[in-house]
């Protein structure tokens, strides 16, 4: 699509049902590669990401096979270890590939990801998690080769809760030799989305949700079907596009708990909120009023939610502040909305 044309003065008003997460589904597909098998998911989410992770599986020597709300996909042939930088640099996610190529196959060659302009973004974390666990890096020209003669068990203490590195460390660990423990951890639901579909798959994970996560390596993996839980940047999006157009809009397949931190600021300024387990209504007051932010690791304020709230708070009275954290040594800034 080249454009959108938007006609404004309008409310929003309905019933919406959330896809899938896209953080979560990410992670999954990569994960695929290690049980060198088949692998079923469900409600995975029909966008530019994930079919660009498709595409680079399809690369390695991979299969994957849509049907209506079902995607197949068979690892077992992957003979290839190099991500294709052209597809690497579309998207930031594309790393955690490394993590899977390295748990199955020892090694994994990738240039530096594409994808979110939200800083620089390096990812000096997952290389760190690598080394500790005894896998060789060499980098040269932009291109990172990793790789070893096998996978040991180690403490990983992350200096910054970074999802990515958190997920890449527990991929490479799920087939290593004793056991991994991995410090300061990314709290995500998605990474709790990512050790149910492990554990599923026949991994030893536990922990994900706080900051210290256990990975006792296990000699495979099997077959699996598996549900992605619901995207809950999503379901935020909707509900601060009802209030920014005054509307009332409900939300089904959400998971309410996800989204604590966007419902309670929601709630400062002055919307209604119907809460149960998997659906939540906002009915919008006729103005909003204004509220400050701060972008935190989960379970604070959401960074992904950081510029569509802001957007919202432009029809909002008063003077909101938002000041993005997530990056701070590297990438920090403070929004005054009036």
């Amino acid at each position: 699509m080249a454009q959108y044309i938007i006609q404004g003065g309008k409310k929003a008003e309905g019933e919406v049902t959330i896809s899938g997460s896209k953080n979560a589904a990410l992670p999954i597909i990569a994960a695929t590669i290690l049980n060198a098998g088949k692998t079923t998911l469900y409600n995975v989410p029909n966008i530019h990401d994930t079919q660009m992770m498709f595409e680079i599986l399809k690369k390695l020597g991979g299969n994957v096979t849509k049907k209506s709300n079902k995607i197949i996909i068979d690892t077992n042939k992957i003979d290839k270890y190099e991500i294709p930088e052209d597809l690497m640099r579309q998207m930031r996610s594309s790393v955690i590939l490394a993590g899977a190529l390295l748990g199955k196959h020892r090694k994994a060659v990738f240039s530096y990801p594409g994808g979110c302009d939200i800083g620089t973004r390096p990812i000096d974390l997952h290389l760190k998690a690598f080394e500790k666990l005894g896998i060789n890096i060499d980098q040269n020209y932009g291109k990172i080769a990793c790789s070893c003669d096998k996978i040991v068990g180690e403490k990983i203490d992350l200096d910054f809760p970074s999802v990515g590195a958190t997920e890449n460390a527990i991929l490479a660990s799920c087939l290593a030799e004793g056991k991994t423990i991995i410090t300061n951890a990314a709290r995500e639901p998605e990474i709790v989305d990512l050790q149910n579909f492990l554990n599923k798959m026949g991994a030893k994970i536990k922990g994900a949700g706080t900051n210290k996560i256990e990975v006792e390596g296990v000699k495979n993996l099997k077959d699996v079907s598996y549900n992605i839980m619901p995207d809950r940047i999503e379901s935020g999006t909707f509900l601060c596009i009802a209030a920014a157009t005054n509307g009332n809009i409900l939300l089904k397949n959400v998971d309410t708990e996800h989204i604590t931190p966007v419902i309670n600021k929601l709630e400062e300024t002055g919307c209604e909120l119907k809460i149960q387990r998997r659906e939540i209504e906002i009915v919008a007051p006729k103005k909003l009023k204004a509220v400050d932010i701060k972008t935190m690791p989960y379970p604070g304020f959401p960074t992904d939610m950081q510029s569509i709230f802001a957007t919202t708070l432009t029809t909002a009275k008063g003077t909101s502040i938002i000041v993005e954290n997530i990056f701070e040594n590297r990438y920090k800034y403070t929004r005054r909305i009036n």
